[in-house]
């Protein structure tokens, strides 16, 4: 079978590896241009592009796939299916119908919960306790077509984006690897999405980040875990922005305003709208992450207060 991938983030790689050592190397590769990355914002190759480049196989980075010649360069290629992880770019109605038995996605929910583009972080901030991956065939609208396959997951207490990114990576390259007989007899049957459980992950804003102590603990642990790595949870110290990377739920709490670090010697303790979070790991403007005990050795926090 002929297949032509398309992907561009870590996510997507697992997926391209399982392919090329399944021995179903994909004819092609699609990925983004490559675009600034990493603090000297020097422009560099997507991961997708990476592991391509280094399996010899040829790769295509429009920066988009609207205009007849990329139909065309298609086409051409003489696809018999295509598959979509993470790519980032409309496949416009015209390019999917050229592949012989379509285009299929690799999505991180169980449809139709979380159709969109943050369906990971939105699961840990609604504090779901299951998730998983999807295959899908790919519709003009989004994330609706016919569902084709799903693999779920746990979402651990301890859950953060990065580990859940990379638990549902592997699975998804587990599942299209084991349907991928299905796919080339075109005998998967697809389910129809129930529109009346449709939820959106919207886009993460990295205003999101910010934390409001006046919340519960529990949401606050959510969102420090949710925002792992990227935008990453804050909150000022002093009219100094502090990042916080882990932390944990501390119940009950003593009766202090919201944002009041209420224990700062051997653990960082700070009171909730209900409730406490301990914070595990911090990481101060133009610094390391550093462990909460290592900043309290260098800060006296006493009496201090958080979002000030």
């Amino acid at each position: 079978m002929r297949i032509v991938f398309a992907g561009t983030p870590e996510f997507a790689v697992p997926t391209l590896r399982a392919l090329i050592a399944s021995g179903h190397p994909p004819c092609a590769v699609y990925t983004q241009p490559d675009r600034p990355a990493g603090r000297g914002r020097k422009i560099a190759p997507s991961p997708v592009k990476r592991l391509a480049i280094e399996h010899g196989l040829p790769v295509f980075q429009p920066a988009s796939l609207k205009g007849p010649e990329e139909r065309e360069r298609l086409v051409a290629l003489e696809p018999d299916l295509m598959v979509v992880v993470a790519y980032g770019l409309v496949l416009p109605t015209p390019v999917l119908t050229v592949p012989r038995f379509g285009c299929v996605n690799i999505h991180a929910s169980l449809l139709p919960r979380w159709r969109g583009a943050a369906p990971i972080q939105r699961a840990i901030l609604a504090g779901d306790r299951e998730t998983g991956v999807t295959l899908m065939r790919i519709e003009p609208r989004l994330d609706a077509g016919p569902m084709l396959g799903k693999r779920s997951c746990s979402i651990g207490d301890d859950d953060t984006t990065a580990s859940l990114h990379d638990r549902l990576a592997g699975l998804g390259a587990e599942m299209l690897i084991e349907l991928l007989p299905g796919l080339a007899a075109d005998r998967l049957a697809g389910e129809i999405q129930d529109e009346s459980q449709v939820t959106y992950a919207e886009k993460i804003e990295k205003s999101e980040a910010r934390l409001d102590w006046q919340k519960d603990a529990t949401s606050l642990s959510r969102r420090v875990r949710a925002f792992n790595p990227w935008p990453v949870a804050e909150t000022t110290l002093e009219g100094t922005v502090l990042r916080i990377w882990s932390a944990q739920v501390l119940d009950p709490a003593p009766d202090a305003p919201p944002g009041s670090i209420i224990a700062c010697t051997k653990n960082l303790d700070v009171a909730c709208g209900r409730g406490a979070l301990r914070i595990l790991e911090v990481q101060p403007p133009g610094k390391r992450r550093m462990s909460a005990k290592d900043f309290l050795n260098a800060h006296a926090l006493a009496g201090k207060r958080l979002g000030t």
